[in-house]
């Protein structure tokens, strides 16, 4: 089983056509000034490149200069706890994946030092998703999870690595651990690329990663695409089963990107962002582009983020407690 860059730009390209464009609202004289992105995350990875293709799109679109701010540290918690402090005026903006929802709840931090995940924010708009794969080195020898569960219940001792502890990935890996009754080892690294470039390597036997990460390698063989993390098939990878078809029907985890806003941005200048980014994501060149990264453009009104948010909130509280998850 395969799946290719090239499926992975279709599969967007369709997708993209089904992205709702709400009516362009009026948001007065904003912007007057330059807009910041906080990225909570170094440099160079998925949600940095991300954010620069949304604010170089921004920018066209707004008449106004939109910047990327870079706030690594503490699992994304400090540059999320300073856009939830930040002016709510509509020029402080954060873009952020899921562990924005999670990272509260792994990484114990006082009050004083976090965020309120599900009242400090207002959200904007949901990007994109990025369905999360598991997969193995080719010596491992096995096509699907049941073949991998057999192995670790006939006692094969074998790991998987995840991008860190506490991540959406770690989490679908220990809870497919608990649900399987086995004991891979957890591989915690300090990102997607260190994680792929070891299970490539054959120093770990398998790793729970975004499909962009991975594509390269699943295409021509050199790793072994065992199960999709959400409750169904993605069209980036139809041929790819979920953990749910393998006989796992609650352990269902992804990985969404969006925007959020300090509690309090006028509503006015919410939907107007709303409305550009939705026009952004349906432009060729930016689903080709999230293609590249294994990602599918979402968009729509700001609730469904907040749906989304709310929804993660109250399942992965659940999990994280029930499995004793911690970002050590």
């Amino acid at each position: 089983m395969t799946f290719s860059r090239r499926h992975l730009v279709l599969a967007c390209a369709a997708a993209g056509t089904l992205i709702a464009a709400p009516a362009m609202a009026q948001g007065g004289s904003y912007p007057t000034k330059p807009i910041s992105i906080v990225v909570s995350y170094p440099p160079g990875g998925d949600t940095d490149a991300i954010a620069r293709l949304f604010a170089e799109k921004l920018t066209q679109r707004l008449k106004q200069t939109v910047i990327v701010e870079n706030k690594p540290g503490a699992g994304g918690t400090i540059g999320n706890t300073f856009v939830s402090r930040a002016a709510p005026d509509g020029y402080t903006l954060l873009f952020t994946p899921n562990p924005f929802t999670t990272a509260p709840m792994v990484m114990n931090l006082p009050a004083s030092a976090s965020y309120d995940v599900l009242n400090g924010f207002e959200p904007v708009i949901k990007t994109a998703v990025q369905p999360l794969v598991l997969v193995a080195h080719p010596s491992v020898g096995v096509k699907n999870v049941p073949e991998l569960v057999a192995q670790a219940k006939g006692g094969k001792s074998l790991s998987y690595a995840s991008p860190g502890a506490g991540s959406p990935m770690h989490v679908l890996g220990e809870w497919l651990n608990k649900s399987a009754g086995v004991n891979l080892q957890h591989v915690a690294y300090r990102g997607v690329g260190p994680s792929v470039n070891d299970v490539v390597a054959g120093h770990v036997n398998t790793a729970w990663v975004t499909l962009g990460a991975v594509s390269q390698y699943t295409s021509t063989g050199r790793l072994v695409p065992l199960a999709i993390g959400d409750a169904k098939r993605s069209p980036l990878a139809p041929q790819v089963p979920t953990l749910v078809e393998a006989g796992y029907k609650d352990v269902v985890v992804g990985a969404w990107n969006g925007f959020f806003a300090p509690k309090g941005t006028p509503a006015a200048v919410v939907s107007t962002i709303n409305s550009h980014m939705n026009e952004i994501l349906k432009q060729p060149d930016v689903v080709q582009k999230l293609a590249t990264f294994g990602a599918l453009p979402v968009g729509g009104e700001p609730s469904v983020l907040g749906t989304t948010n709310a929804d993660e909130y109250k399942v992965m509280s659940r999990v994280i407690k029930d499995l004793g998850i911690q970002a050590n």
